[in-house]
């Protein structure tokens, strides 16, 4: 059975508190799993969400500072240790291949697994393309360089039964006018419909630009930082930060289906408030303020 849920490990920003470790998200997408961000303790709240190392397919790095990138060490170390059976791909901005250096080697262990290195480079770079999912990278607004990242799922066709019935269309002739496209002058245009691909964004620090927008447009889920309420926003703009009324405009603009706030600043004691400014801001999708080891499915696919 196909599972896609978003696996929340972590959701402080600079400072971790009681109630919220440090960054990590884990997308299971069907039988694939990509890790996004793993701050320091990543690998213990892996342990409590119950999440494999051999649940980790891709980890997807958005920047070098340690609340989004010092789990590394430990989580590629446990990767090894575990002898984790297929190769595991790492994409993180090329600026900070010393960092990740730093990291992948913090201390000695036995290397068991491959680990590639695809380190993102570029304005709207394509990582990866595969039957699954394309993943993308934009560049976005922060002190140091920053990535946000989009997964796309190609677009299917669905066979509509009661069209296939009346043009006699049935058994082994299905498969071959899928294969074929056309069979006895009917079309699968006329007896099918294209079923959109699900599309999800991991938007971290950064302030408003035109990446945000773009990895934004149209997704199923989004998930996005939103370290600071909106009272705060020139703390917010100062720092490279979004306020949760700026998220949720965002996610309003782009068509977001599901939206997934996270990365909150230890300065606020009551959750709820980013909820609030959520609304106010005019965004009616279902919405999510992040807890640690929460899971959060992704929406049903649309018709």
């Amino acid at each position: 059975m196909s599972v896609r849920e978003l696996v929340v490990l972590g959701t402080a920003s600079q400072v971790p508190t009681r109630h919220r470790n440090h960054n990590g998200y884990l997308l299971r997408w069907d039988g694939r799993g990509i890790l996004f961000d793993p701050g320091e303790g990543t690998q213990r709240q892996m342990l409590r969400a119950g999440v494999a190392a051999h649940d980790i397919d891709r980890i997807c790095v958005t920047h070098f500072h340690g609340d989004h990138s010092l789990g590394l060490a430990g989580v590629i170390q446990r990767i090894n240790l575990d002898r984790v059976p297929h190769p595991v791909t790492a994409h993180y901005p090329a600026s900070g291949q010393h960092f990740f250096d730093r990291l992948r080697y913090a201390t000695a262990y036995r290397e068991t697994v491959e680990l590639a290195q695809a380190p993102v480079d570029g304005e709207g770079a394509v990582l990866a393309a595969t039957d699954a999912y394309t993943l993308e990278a934009r560049r976005l607004s922060h002190p140091v360089e920053s990535y946000g990242y989009r997964i796309t799922e190609p677009d299917r066709r669905r066979m509509l039964p009661a069209l296939l019935a009346e043009h006699g269309i049935a058994g082994p002739d299905v498969g071959r006018l899928q294969r074929e496209g056309s069979l006895g002058g009917v079309s699968l245009d006329d007896v099918s419909e294209t079923r959109r691909g699900q599309r999800f964004a991991f938007v971290m620090d950064t302030r408003l630009c035109e990446g945000v927008p773009a990895l934004a447009e149209g997704c199923d889920m989004l998930v996005i930082e939103s370290t600071f309420l909106d009272e705060d926003v020139r703390l917010a703009e100062d720092h490279g930060h979004l306020t949760a009324g700026q998220a949720a405009a965002v996610a309003r603009d782009a068509g977001v289906r599901h939206l997934v706030l996270t990365h909150f600043s230890q300065r606020y004691a009551d959750p709820a408030e980013f909820e609030r400014q959520a609304r106010g801001a005019g965004f009616e999708g279902e919405l999510t303020i992040a807890a640690d080891l929460m899971r959060v499915p992704l929406p049903k696919r649309t018709p």
